[in-house]
């Protein structure tokens, strides 16, 4: 089978899960990756044994080779430019989640899509854990009737990322874009995403200012603390927490509350610093009925979990790109993702509720 070509823009942390990805696929050759730090673009192909790889300091000169694929692994703030390029130039793109910081961020990237017709799909890994695939397939079954309310967040007891992170330049937004657009993912994508409407949202940076808590709390000017109430335009409500920090094991499980029936989603390893977050996989399944006129609690037996969610999203993209589309996960229902985290941001910032108005992509 003839090799799909892949440029790396970004060579940090994530860029490592990638090409880890990559280098597991007979049919994907590497032909570059760029950073803008001196040097770390070669470091990182070096790293990887790929020394006859070219390493650049720049976008343009990555995309000039005119790669079939490109992976965006860049900060959140400059997720948007450098998705457009790699559009622009031609390259079916993977962007790594969030899809961006702001909504017209977003719009443009969409919009940059629509233009080119190439692929333009963002990389939330664990929908390919087999039971967050189990508890879409039970939401969407009708099991619980009409569902009017869904709570999800889950946060870390202490999981304050590195610096890249914490910088409202590099970052944005911090707890809220970093594992917060997972439990918005978790949840939106088990009932089919739907239009927002309005958003009325608190967030706080308590911890992360701490140098008791953040060793570079002189950088932090994000959040690491965010709670929001969501309308849809079709009813629903959604109750929105998370946190990278706190003195408690988790902000809660996820809950599906409908007419016939409720889901809880236990968080993932609450009894971990570094979990109870939305970014891998789920914890215990329990299904809330009535049965014979009884009420009734139903435990779910999960599904082996030895998959490589990461490994899948890429193979997704890579075999989407292959087959010209459609994109695995496309911008379509995630630009409802970040139109919730900008509006959460908004309405934090002004202390009051706002309205979320996408406009048209043409």
């Amino acid at each position: 089978m003839e090799q799909m070509t892949v440029g790396i823009i970004g060579t940090g942390g994530i860029a490592h899960a990638h090409m880890r990805a990559y280098q597991q696929m007979p049919d994907v050759r590497i032909v570059g990756a760029a950073d803008i730090v001196p040097g770390k673009a070669r470091a990182f192909l070096d790293e990887f044994g790929l020394k006859d790889v070219p390493a650049f300091e720049s976008k343009e000169e990555l995309l000039a080779l005119k790669p079939e694929c490109v992976s965006v692994c860049t900060y959140n703030s400059t997720h948007a430019e450098c998705a457009i390029a790699a559009l622009e130039a031609g390259c079916d793109v993977l962007c790594e989640k969030p899809m961006s910081v702001t909504l017209a961020q977003a719009v443009d990237m969409a919009r940059a899509q629509v233009r080119t017709g190439h692929i333009l799909t963002i990389g939330f890994q664990p929908r390919y854990d087999p039971n967050m695939m189990m508890v879409k397939d039970i939401v969407r079954s009708g099991e619980l009737g009409h569902i009017y309310y869904i709570q999800t967040g889950g946060g870390r007891r202490r999981g304050i990322p590195g610096p890249t992170f914490l910088s409202r330049e590099t970052a944005g937004v911090g707890c809220l874009a970093d594992i917060g657009c997972y439990g918005l993912d978790m949840a939106l994508n088990s009932i089919g995403y739907r239009k927002p409407i309005t958003v009325s949202a608190y967030s706080a940076d308590y911890f992360g200012k701490n140098p008791k808590y953040c060793k570079n709390a002189d950088i932090f000017s994000v959040d690491d603390f965010a709670v929001a109430l969501i309308r849809f335009e079709d009813g629903l409500v959604m109750d929105f927490r998370m946190s990278w920090a706190m003195h408690m094991d988790t902000m809660g499980d996820t809950l599906f509350l409908g007419t016939e029936g409720g889901l809880k989603v236990k968080s993932p390893h609450p009894e971990l610093n570094w979990g109870g977050a939305w970014d891998g996989t789920i914890g215990d399944v329990y299904l809330y009925h009535d049965m014979c006129g009884e009420t009734v609690c139903t435990q779910v037996p999960l599904k082996p979990n030895e998959n490589d969610r990461f490994y899948r999203k890429v193979r997704a993209f890579v075999d989407a790109a292959r087959a010209h589309g459609p994109s695995p996960i496309p911008w379509q229902e995630i630009i409802y993702n970040q139109a919730i985290i900008d509006g959460i941001f908004r309405s934090s910032q002004l202390g009051r509720e706002v309205e979320i108005d996408i406009p048209e992509i043409n």
